[in-house]
């Protein structure tokens, strides 16, 4: 609707310049006429110029100002012009002012209100500017309705008594015809506007009818009073005035209050717009969640106070921190003055316009730093929980090998044990000495196999804590060599006095011995111990024997905790070595065999 009301607006203000310039077309044509009848008989000594005369340049003057000329050059070209004519014309109009006062004023009035027709007085802000050519015209048709009134009633009076004008009647006319389309040249801006719905120029416009009307009533009753010869003529002509003059009044008192009613209304929206305005802000500052007002082009308008604390941001924002598309929202790192990010719940709409497009955002962040605290505190828990519950699930698998190694290699010696100490208590007597001191032996051989496992879940346990350190001093490998094989004859050293290695005596003691009793136990004689030196920097120590070799099903978990059947050495050889910084593996031996290799540092020469 506001659009049609736009479009008809403009169509109007078309119309009403057309009008204009044929106005201004016949005002010059007036100018013409009035001057070609002028007396051109007299001496040019007694030659003064008329009022009509003016009539020709402000005709044109009118005539530049509703023309639709480009802008730029000529558009200034076309305004100089038509000041220059309407300057013109108010000169000429002046010039009589001594012989034809009245139309001189009115033409000097409507000159200068042609010069001054885009000429605005400025006022307080937020008032519509004063537009100077207004009063200047109306105080031009205000005198020619007065010298026109009695001309158009003068049929009315009795031959030789009709009253004398104030100017001729085309001259009357012409002014009229002037100051009309003088206002119509600007009906945008002048107290015909098309655009206002409110304030005095809708007053105006409806009491131009009663403005119009007030003459012409004088004017009825002067002719009345003549022809009931109450008064002289002239009388009843001053009596036309004076009703004229007393309508004017009023119309300047009704002006006047609607000015007033019209100011005491808007300084009501200016204080409700100012109560709103200020209940606007108090709720934008009194939000919980920080919000940034941006116009269309992403430039910030306004933040309240908690988008300035969650930032740190104190002076003026020109441009917005990076946020999420508009429609769109989520956790986002909004940057801080500092250089720090705080992480927010961020969101980004859109204040779209009667249109639909958009004409403004709106970001609100929510401070969300708290709440990541206590999901990664969550994470944190969560994750030492499956840490604890993998330690748990390690501690049950290790307790049940555990069982299952006490059930199998540990009930075996102890039911040997136990056998052998009832067959000696019960047939003491009865036995010859060598079988008690077979069965002695026996059962001390089982003793030392129990007490060896203890010790080795002993130092299992300690590995297991992690409570194990080594204390690393050249050891020379031949000696350790040798405390381990001990007597065996099946075992063939081939160590060179000179090579040792930087490892934990008591430690590399543990590997060789359980390295020899796994050859022994599940491989063949002979068996071979070698150690030499790697360009490396590490010395390679190997035990060979000539058995079968390790299964291929068992070497995934040759080094394991628990193996069935071979005890617990193998895993102590492997973390030993490694605690003292080396590493144990094995290979197939040529042409047949297992061969455990352990690398370690070597000592210095």
């Amino acid at each position: 609707m506001g659009g049609y009301v736009r479009i008809a607006a403009r169509g109007v203000g078309r119309l009403s310049r057309l009008i204009a310039g044929c106005a201004g077309i016949t005002v010059t044509v007036l100018g013409l006429l009035n001057t070609r009848t002028s007396d051109l008989t007299a001496p040019p000594e007694g030659l003064t110029p008329t009022p009509a005369v003016a009539l020709i340049p402000a005709g044109l003057a009118l005539l530049l100002q509703v023309l639709p000329l480009a802008d730029g050059l000529a558009g200034r070209l076309r305004l100089g012009a038509a000041t220059g004519l309407a300057l013109t014309a108010a000169i000429l109009a002046g010039a009589a002012l001594d012989r034809h006062p009245a139309a001189a004023v009115a033409t000097l009035l409507s000159g200068l209100a042609l010069a001054c027709l885009d000429l605005r007085l400025p006022r307080r802000v937020g008032e519509v500017p004063v537009r100077v050519a207004d009063p200047l015209l109306l105080g031009a048709a205000t005198i020619a309705l007065v010298a026109l009134v009695p001309r158009l009633f003068a049929a009315t009076f009795p031959n030789g008594q009709e009253p004398d004008g104030v100017m001729p009647l085309s001259l009357a006319a012409g002014l009229l015809t002037l100051t009309a389309g003088a206002i119509l040249a600007r009906p945008e801006a002048g107290p015909l506007r098309t655009l206002d719905q409110s304030g005095p120029r809708t007053a105006v416009r409806r009491l131009a009818p009663a403005l119009v009307a007030a003459p012409l009533i004088a004017a009825l009753v002067s002719a009345f009073a003549v022809r009931t010869g109450l008064s002289r003529p002239a009388a009843a002509v001053s009596t036309g005035a004076i009703l004229a003059a007393l309508g004017l009044l009023g119309l300047l008192a009704f002006l006047v209050r609607t000015l007033d009613l019209a100011d005491r209304r808007q300084r009501r929206l200016v204080a409700e717009l100012r109560d709103r305005q200020d209940f606007a802000d108090t709720l934008l500052q009194s939000m919980n969640e920080a919000v940034m007002v941006l116009d269309a082009n992403y430039r910030v308008i306004d933040v309240n106070r908690r988008w300035r604390e969650l930032t740190g941001e104190q002076d003026e924002l020109r441009e917005p921190p990076p946020l999420p598309p508009p429609g769109s929202g989520g956790d986002w790192l909004l940057p801080r003055a500092d250089g720090t990010k705080v992480p927010v719940l961020a969101t980004m709409a859109a204040i779209p316009d009667a249109a639909g497009a958009p004409r403004g955002y709106v970001a609100t962040c929510v401070d969300i730093a708290s709440r990541k605290e206590h999901e990664e505190a969550l994470t944190s828990h969560a994750a030492e929980l499956e840490r604890g519950n993998e330690r748990l699930a390690t501690a049950l698998a290790f307790k049940n090998d555990l069982t299952s190694m006490l059930t199998h290699d540990v009930a075996q010696p102890i039911s040997s044990i136990a056998s052998l100490a009832e067959l000696l208590c019960a047939d003491w007597a009865d036995l010859p000495d060598d079988v008690r001191q077979e069965l002695a032996q026996k059962i001390d051989k089982n003793t030392r196999r129990l007490v060896k496992m203890m010790n080795d879940l002993q130092l299992l346990f300690r590995l297991d804590t992690g409570t194990v350190t080594a204390r690393r001093v050249p050891v020379p490998l031949l000696e350790v060599a040798r405390a381990a094989a001990g007597s065996a004859e099946q075992v063939e050293i081939e160590i060179d006095e000179e090579i040792s290695a930087l490892a934990d005596r008591g430690h590399l003691a543990v590997v060789v011995e359980n390295l020899l009793k796994n050859a022994m136990t599940h491989g063949a004689a002979p068996i071979r111990v070698g150690a030499a030196r790697q360009p490396d920097g590490t010395v390679l120590l190997s035990v060979q024997d000539s058995g079968a070799g390790i299964p291929e099903d068992v070497l995934p978990n040759v080094f394991g905790r628990f193996i069935r059947g071979a005890g617990l050495g193998l895993f102590i050889v492997r973390h030993l070595v490694e605690a003292n910084g080396g590493s144990v593996r094995y290979e197939h031996a040529t042409p047949r065999g297992a061969r455990l290799l352990v690398t370690l540092e070597a000592a210095p020469r």
